[in-house]
């Protein structure tokens, strides 16, 4: 086994000493063997100790300086290792080799010059990103070395200005075209620096700050909205020169002549209008007798589509001056601006309200086709159409009436004034149409009463006169192609009118002609005429006469061939079969003549 560390050493000092004492042992010899004295071997002999202790002190302070140089380097070793720890933010090293390992030392180093430069590339870059957009560089330590943990997050901090960046850039060059755009549109020139900066300096060179950027947006927005009142103003003046056309009775040549040098809405253009509208309003003083008429009639129009009573037209006096002036035409035309804006603003209450006219118009026509007696002739399934609309007509006119007082209540309150429908209130005005309504049925209605009143008294007073000889008609073997219709009744049939005939009388009449059609004129109830409804109910007529109406009472309408045998059958009931229709009626109901 081999030995230990400690037992080398003591050899070692054994074979020091023993070739010390041989060494010394051999000097004696050589001094002996040449006769020196025993003083001066002595003395030789000490001054052997004093260069072996010589020698020996210098390796001890030789050996001991080296010890000092070790000890002074460990420290300052430990002490840059200690602050690269810290520094680079590592562990404590346990393992005392393995932190004075030179390696380790090296490999800490580079780690820290790595993260020096990367930290000055990162402030470079960090810089330039906050000289464009003009914020706030990074707060970092740069006289220390930056962690791992601080150097990510400083990396995606650009990372995020980068993108900022990238985007800013294209919202600055997508609004800087459309500021050019609107620029030259407008003819508007830079008249402030950051417009000349926007307009004329460099993409890369622009300040991309918050500020910037907003104020950008600003400006994008008020050139926008002086485009859009340009186009509003171009409108205008378009709509102006169409008035003053109407007015000045311009030809639809020279119109489209000037359009075509007036489309858009750029400045050039809106100069353009303003000049066409000084040169017709010029035009228009220069006429204006003819103009005022016609600007009188556009203020009648407006009149009508607000419903202004007379009373309200009335108090607009330059309407009725006949001197016509400058001053004059500028009243009309300030208030035909009024009224239309008037009308415009409240353009759909007034179109709810023309369509309740409209539909109370088509109410009162069907009233009137109702009380017409031609509607009875040719009906063709109309008199049912007719009373279906009748009903609708009356749902649309309740269901208007009602959203037309919600909407004019809902105006009163946010305008604090009532709306007036030719001079009154909405529901007032139609109260007043129903009640005009309703007094002209029961005007038509004491109309036709006393009508019928007189008729009947001149016919029992005077009787009815034949307009054509009777025998004509009864003996006429063919019926006239065309009947001339009084009063919507036969002419040819007239000598039957008034009359009591008996159905004796009546086949008597007919007996010449053996078999033939006739009017039965009922000597009981109702006067009849030609194919006129006697008081049961039943319809006779001739071939070629027209169909009477339809009336509610009639239960049924017959059309009988007359013959001999019809004439002389006993009277039936009115439900008898076809067969014993004709006879005499019930005693009850005969009248004398």
């Amino acid at each position: 086994m081999p030995a230990g560390p400690g037992a080398l050493s003591e050899v070692l000092v054994t074979e020091t000493v023993s070739c010390l004492n041989r060494a010394v042992e051999k000097l004696r010899s050589i001094w002996e063997e040449i006769g020196m004295p025993e003083d001066l071997q002595l003395e030789r002999t000490q001054a052997v100790k004093e260069h072996i202790k010589g020698l020996l002190d210098m390796m001890i302070s030789e050996e001991e300086n080296l010890k000092e140089y070790l000890l002074t380097s460990i420290t300052a070793c430990r002490k840059e290792l200690e602050t690269l720890q810290r520094e680079l933010h590592l562990d404590h090293f346990e393992d005392v080799y393995l932190f004075l390992d030179a390696r380790a030392q090296e490999v800490l180093l580079k780690q820290k010059r790595d993260r020096k430069q990367e930290l000055k590339t990162l402030q470079e870059r960090d810089r330039d990103l906050c000289d464009i957009l003009c914020t706030a560089p990074f707060r970092i330590d740069s006289d220390s070395v930056p962690s791992l943990e601080d150097l990510d997050l400083y990396r995606r901090h650009l990372a995020a200005l980068s993108l900022e960046k990238e985007q800013r850039q294209e919202q600055f060059i997508s609004t800087k075209r459309q500021i050019i755009l609107l620029m030259e549109e407008l003819d508007h020139t830079p008249d402030t620096s950051f417009e000349e900066d926007v307009v004329c300096k460099d993409e890369e060179a622009f300040c991309l700050s918050e500020d910037n950027i907003a104020a950008l947006q600003s400006l994008l927005q008020q050139l926008e909205a002086q485009r859009s009142l340009n186009a509003d103003m171009c409108a205008e003046l378009r709509s102006r020169i169409a008035v003053l056309w109407e007015r000045l009775q311009v030809p639809v040549e020279e119109r489209e002549l000037s359009a075509v040098h007036t489309a858009g809405s750029s400045a050039k253009t809106r100069k353009a209008l303003q000049l066409e509208v000084n040169t017709l309003e010029e035009l228009m003083l220069q006429n204006l007798k003819s103009v005022i008429p016609r600007i009188r009639a556009e203020l009648a129009d407006y009149w009508d589509k607000c419903f202004y009573s007379q009373e309200q037209r009335e108090g607009f006096s330059p309407y009725y001056d006949e001197d016509y002036t400058e001053t004059l035409l500028e009243l009309h035309a300030a208030e035909v601006r009024k009224m239309k804006s008037h009308y415009e603003t409240h353009k759909a209450l007034f179109e709810a309200i023309w369509k309740w006219e409209e539909t109370w118009r088509m109410f009162l026509d069907l009233e009137r086709k109702a009380n017409d007696p031609s509607r009875y002739t040719n009906r063709g399934g109309n008199l049912l159409k007719e009373e279906k609309q009748r009903v609708k007509l009356q749902k649309v006119l309740a269901k208007l009436q009602e959203e037309l007082d919600n909407k004019i209540q809902a105006f009163e309150q946010a305008q604090e004034k009532p709306f007036l429908v030719k001079g009154q209130q909405f529901m007032e005005y139609v109260k007043e149409q129903w009640q005009l309504y309703h007094l002209e049925k029961e005007k038509e209605k004491q109309e036709r009463r006393l009508k019928k009143s007189r008729q009947m008294k001149e016919e029992v007073m005077y009787g009815s006169t034949p307009q054509a000889p009777l025998k004509r008609w009864m003996l006429s073997p063919h019926v006239p192609a065309k009947v001339r219709k009084v009063n919507g009744l036969c002419q040819e049939l007239s000598p039957l009118r008034g009359r009591a005939w008996s159905l004796a009388g009546l086949q008597g009449g007919l007996e010449g002609t053996g078999k033939g059609y006739g009017c039965l004129c009922c000597p009981w109830g109702q006067q009849t005429r030609c194919g006129a409804w006697c008081s049961w109910g039943f319809y006779l007529s001739f071939p070629g006469t027209v169909q009477p109406p339809v009336l509610p009472h009639v239960t049924r309408a017959l059309c009988l061939p007359l013959s001999s045998t019809a004439l002389k059958s006993p009277a039936p009931h009115p439900t008898a079969p076809f067969g014993q229709l004709l006879g005499e009626p019930p005693a009850s109901r005969q009248r004398l003549v």
